[in-house]
């Protein structure tokens, strides 16, 4: 009876395999990490030019066409945890004519102990209706800096493309609402809330 052969002993992997696999990984994270990054502004650029989630337009001024449809505008304010501020519109709602150009004014008021800056995120429902919403001012468009106790009015100008009443998925639409919340600044801390009596913590201007 003869005994079983032995196995030969499984090769090990050679340095230079091993140098090219880990060259390769290395590459491919790279890669990976440099897609993410390219992703934002594509991913801003895509919701820009389709309305994707609301995200509404910027333009320099209205179109020179106006129609006789109307639609209501109404808007939304609100604030995040840590930021310490009082926000709402001026006014509930407007009614305004497609291509004509609106204008609502909100109004913040830093309800804290010691200057803050917020950056306010915003969009518009129905979804399909953002690209067709079209800011021609607003203070969404950067950072907002207010001191302790300090009021601010903060205007929007806007108008409704005339393309939506051709739009196949928006054509019926006769209202729009407009909506912000406002968020620390990364940059800033949150803030104490001032001494200001009953009241002093609700995120809503009375």
């Amino acid at each position: 009876m003869t005994s079983p052969e032995p196995h030969p002993a499984p090769r090990r992997a050679s340095k230079r395999s091993l140098g090219v696999t880990a060259a390769v990984s290395a590459v491919f994270g790279v890669a990976m990490l440099a897609a993410a990054f390219a992703s934002v502004p594509i991913y801003r650029l895509f919701c820009q030019m389709t309305g994707y989630g609301g995200t509404t337009q910027r333009a320099e001024a209205a179109p020179g066409q106006v129609l006789d449809r109307m639609v209501t505008v109404r808007f939304d304010a609100n604030v995040a945890n840590g930021i310490g501020w009082a926000f709402r519109p001026e006014q509930r709602e407007v009614r305004v004519r497609l291509g004509e150009v609106g204008h609502v004014n909100f109004i913040a008021e830093n309800r804290t102990a010691e200057t803050s800056t917020g950056q306010a995120g915003f969009n518009v429902q129905p979804d399909s209706s953002g690209r067709f919403f079209n800011k021609i001012a607003c203070f969404c468009f950067n950072s907002q800096t207010l001191k302790a106790g300090e009021r601010v009015e903060m205007p929007v100008t806007f108008f409704v493309d005339p393309a939506m009443a051709d739009d196949v998925d928006s054509r019926y639409t006769d209202t729009i609402t407009l909506s912000y919340t406002f968020y620390p600044s990364v940059e800033a801390k949150p803030a104490p809330l001032a001494s200001l009596g009953p009241g002093a913590a609700d995120p809503k201007l009375r």
